[in-house]
């Protein structure tokens, strides 16, 4: 299978203005946006499957199979791999870097894709909050403090529906919009343009 090479790819967050807000569709945005208290990086390195995320248009190219896997580096940061599924059957990958901003919870990072020669841009980083976490790290939602951006991730490529609906309930309590988000196909495959899934 062939492999498509990018440079900005899930979670890239780039936050450019305040607009998000607006777009909520009336759904409260006055509730604060808060990370989890805390977080054991190591055990929430690994591999994680996109169960649904909000769209954006850095992964508009992705039709399922979307992942990320988080390294830890000797220098504290870890390392980021996500991958994902195109129609034509090829994926995409891409490695990023992410470093901590709050050491106290660990739950607040910033993210970026850009090459390294960029990483002293702050607009090349954008924010990644671990907003929900399972006692046993079983699933994880990720999104920024201005609701632009959100994605419910888990271990198995497949979650419980009680599960899933429970996660919507808390974080539109946030602000959060749960009618937007999308869910991603896993265990798929693209046959002559068409995305079916495994047997």
């Amino acid at each position: 299978m062939k492999k498509t090479v990018i440079t900005a790819f899930f979670p890239v967050l780039l936050i450019l203005s305040g607009l998000a807000a607006a777009q909520q569709n009336n759904v409260n945005t006055t509730s604060e946006v808060k990370a989890v208290s805390n977080v054991d990086l190591k055990r929430y390195s690994g591999k994680w499957f996109e169960i649904a995320r909000y769209p954006n248009d850095f992964q508009k190219k992705c039709v399922g199979n979307t992942t990320a896997s988080y390294k830890i580096q000797s220098d504290g940061t870890s390392e980021v791999q996500n991958q994902c599924l195109k129609k034509d059957g090829t994926t995409i990958d891409a490695k990023g870097k992410a470093k901590i901003v709050d050491t106290t919870t660990n739950a607040k990072l910033k993210v970026r894709f850009a090459p390294g020669l960029l990483s002293f841009l702050p607009a090349v980083w954008g924010d990644y909050w671990i907003l929900d976490l399972d006692n046993n790290y079983q699933y994880a939602v990720v999104g920024d403090p201005n609701r632009e951006y959100l994605w419910v991730l888990s271990r198995a490529p497949e979650m419980k529906e009680a599960t899933y609906q429970n996660i919507q309930r808390r974080v539109e309590k946030m602000g959060f919009n749960p009618g937007k988000l999308i869910k991603t196909p896993q265990n798929s495959q693209a046959i002559k343009g068409a995305v079916v899934n495994k047997q």
